[in-house]
């Protein structure tokens, strides 16, 4: 959905470009984790996973792909679905 919608104009921006818009966006969501409504956390994690996919869009990364392949099995670090790992290791 976000390629189709931005990927002309997100090729064009660019790698760099692209990570400084997500980056703001992060910015934003922290300010809205710290004293937001909950409509603004809803806003900014939004705003957050849709530019997080404009850069694995941009970057050549299917992200779909990605995430099953890393965390599809389970916990990569346990191999289990809830993680066992111990607190310490992945506070």
């Amino acid at each position: 959905m976000i390629r189709q919608t931005y990927g002309a104009k997100d090729a064009h921006r660019g790698v760099d470009g692209t990570f400084m818009w997500f980056m703001q966006e992060v910015g934003e969501l922290a300010t809205a984790l710290r004293g937001g409504s909950a409509a603004e956390r809803a806003h900014e994690f939004a705003d957050v996973l849709a530019w997080l996919a404009t850069l694995a869009n941009v970057c050549g990364v299917n992200l779909e792909d990605a995430v099953r392949h890393k965390y599809g099995g389970g916990c990569p670090g346990c191999g289990a679905s809830p993680c066992r790992c111990d607190q310490s290791e992945k506070p």
